[in-house]
């Protein structure tokens, strides 16, 4: 039976602007697919990242580029032949994840062969801004048991000092956005034992990885904009220690799955983000957040409204997306639905 598909360009209001060492965010820009099939949709979303020479039109472009392919039935393998990982492929990939499992009656999960999903504890983020500013934000969400803290190379450690001083009991991850140098990095690692920061995310632009190669760090490095896919591994090697996975890199959740096996396979910790995105991308990293050591997965919090049952968040504690919002067929969904309520 032939599909139908849509794509269209949503535009979400932020309730505060997020800021990292690149720029600045009011609104979270992303793509929306449905592929239609026997009156049974499926759906996906993805965020184009300028970082990686995106931006909405071009993804758009891509997608209508392969649609007619994949109106005439291209799987999710066939796929990974028709766009390169990225922001297109992951918002497709993912759609047709969602149109499988409510054609077959089922759950993504259970043709993973995986539990379904439970709650998990997500950073917080507190956006770069003044140290002041910084600290008042961290106050705010002390109780988290994990924040992300996003800095520059301008004033890093009194950035760092002021929110390990508002939340002292969190886990703190510290994200220079490849802000930094290794010098740098040299430099600022006591404060960051000193503080007990559990992890720093890509704080080297990805073409300084080298720089990495003999530095013994006592906190983890994690790679993020150095890691794309699977393939991207051997040369990581001996430089971080922790990946992080997102589906807007990896070109949706097929290849995210392969990469997950592919760096426990290479002796990687796992750690899972997202971009600023609403539920309908977080709901297929959830299912790879739930074998990850770290997760960042609060895009949809910094909205000012997101899809009704996305997913919710108290101290951080993040829980799974309603019945049958995404990955879940019709008819399970209203069995959890009343199962519940009983």
């Amino acid at each position: 039976m032939l599909r139908e598909l849509s794509v269209a360009h949503q535009s979400w209001p932020l309730a505060a602007p997020f800021r990292i060492s690149r720029g600045v965010k009011h609104s979270a820009e992303v793509i929306a697919v449905e592929i239609n099939q026997g009156g049974i949709c499926g759906r996906g979303e993805s965020v184009p990242y300028a970082r990686y020479g995106e931006t909405v039109d071009s993804v758009l472009r891509q997608i209508r580029l392969v649609a007619k392919a994949i109106e005439a039935g291209s799987s999710r393998a066939e796929l990974a032949q028709l766009l390169p990982a990225g922001a297109a492929r992951n918002a497709v990939d993912c759609a047709l994840w969602d149109l499988g499992a409510r054609l077959a009656g089922t759950s993504v999960w259970s043709m993973l062969h995986r539990a379904q999903p439970q709650a998990l504890t997500t950073a917080l983020t507190v956006s770069l801004d003044t140290p002041e500013r910084m600290g008042a934000a961290a106050a705010k969400i002390a109780s988290a048991g994990l924040i992300k803290v996003k800095v520059d190379a301008v004033a890093p450690a009194t950035q760092i000092r002021a929110v390990r001083q508002a939340a002292p009991g969190a886990r703190l991850i510290v994200d220079p956005n490849e802000s930094w140098t290794i010098d740098l990095l040299r430099r600022i690692e006591p404060l960051l034992v000193e503080l007990d920061v559990a992890l720093v995310e890509q704080p080297l632009p990805a073409t300084d990885d080298g720089d990495l190669e003999g530095f013994s760090s006592t906190v983890p490095i994690c790679a993020d904009e150095s890691c794309h896919v699977a393939a991207d591994l051997p040369r990581l090697q001996g430089r971080y220690q922790v990946v992080n996975i997102k589906l807007d890199k990896t070109g949706g959740l097929t290849e995210a799955l392969s990469l997950l096996a592919a760096a426990r396979t290479g002796g990687f910790r796992i750690m899972v983000g997202c971009m600023i995105s609403s539920s309908l991308s977080i709901a297929p990293a959830f299912l790879v957040a739930q074998e990850a050591e770290f997760v960042d997965l609060d895009g949809p919090l910094w909205f000012k409204a997101d899809h009704r049952g996305g997913v919710q968040s108290h101290d951080g504690v993040l829980q799974p997306v309603a019945p049958g919002f995404w990955g879940q067929a019709e008819a399970i969904a209203r069995a959890a639905v009343s199962g519940h309520a009983s």
